[in-house]
């Protein structure tokens, strides 16, 4: 796959949407993931394809260090890189920012086509990732292929089977899965994430505004969904006939749950996150083990 090969990307919502629906409903049930394996594999039909950075995550690394922290983590009295996950990191651009910040950044994805595309982007725009702290430096990069919810993958990192990381980062990952794998989505995510105060959870939420009854990909994915499923990982929470969570307040709290520590929205977002007027809809939230 290369570069040089013309991609349909960055079309309007719903141009994108359609398409998506339609190519999908030929990869249902446990055909899912082998959907997304196929745009890959083609590589004519990556309209999530951004070949760019989100500007979120740039602005959350930057302006909301006193939430998130640096990359460099004081241990036991010694330091080392905090490591970085994106799963279902696409063409890998928000691993390569990560990277450049100083953490020991891995992008997981389930297709091996869109592991190549990594590893060819990062060779050929490395230089497009400079190092933002000279005294934090350059941390390290990987690409691994893999099923997010099998331990299979983690022994490729090098960090071994139990490896557990310092930072994630959710971006049109929960927003791409069938809302019936949310539940073992937040699972996943509490056993992948550091029980540690300095750890975190980063879910760029989108989309905010788009009507639940209209399915997906991407699936509406409001602050209400990710509030509940963190709160209660593994747990079925219900939807209402539209689509739309429904919270449970005298539900008893979950022993594995995430808490939010931070909530806004970001200074700036892909197209796609804003309204007609350039308006912010996107939120950025932030989670830990309680």
């Amino acid at each position: 796959m290369s570069d040089s090969k013309p991609f349909r990307r960055d079309l309007p919502f719903e141009e994108a949407h359609a398409g998506l629906k339609r190519h999908f409903a030929t990869f249902q049930g446990p055909k899912y993931a082998e959907g997304w394996a196929a745009l890959w594999a083609d590589g004519g039909f990556l309209p999530w394809d951004r070949m760019a950075p989100s500007p979120a995550l740039a602005d959350t690394l930057i302006n909301h260090v006193e939430v998130i922290g640096r990359a460099i983590l004081d241990e036991d009295g010694q330091t080392r890189r905090k490591r970085a996950l994106v799963p279902g990191c696409g063409r890998g651009v928000d691993v390569l920012l990560l990277q450049s910040f100083g953490y020991d950044a891995v992008g997981l994805e389930y297709s091996k086509d869109a592991v190549k595309a990594c590893e060819e982007y990062a060779r050929e725009h490395a230089d497009d990732f400079p190092v933002h702290d000279e005294k934090i430096g350059r941390g390290s990069i990987q690409f691994v292929q893999g099923d997010f919810y099998s331990d299979e993958w983690l022994e490729k990192t090098g960090f071994g089977k139990d490896a557990k990381f310092d930072l994630i980062y959710d971006y049109t990952f929960f927003c791409a899965m069938d809302p019936k794998m949310r539940p073992s989505w937040a699972m996943r995510m509490t056993e992948l994430l550091r029980k540690s105060s300095q750890a975190n959870l980063i879910c760029l939420e989108f989309p905010t505004t788009k009507p639940a009854a209209a399915g997906g990909p991407p699936f509406a994915s409001s602050p209400k969904a990710y509030l509940e499923h963190l709160s209660y990982p593994g747990e079925e929470i219900k939807y209402d006939a539209e689509g739309n969570v429904v919270p449970n307040p005298q539900a008893p709290s979950s022993p594995g749950a995430l808490e939010r520590v931070g909530h806004w929205h970001p200074a700036d977002t892909h197209k796609v996150g804003k309204d007609a007027d350039g308006k912010v809809e996107d939120y950025v939230s932030v989670w830990r083990h309680h």
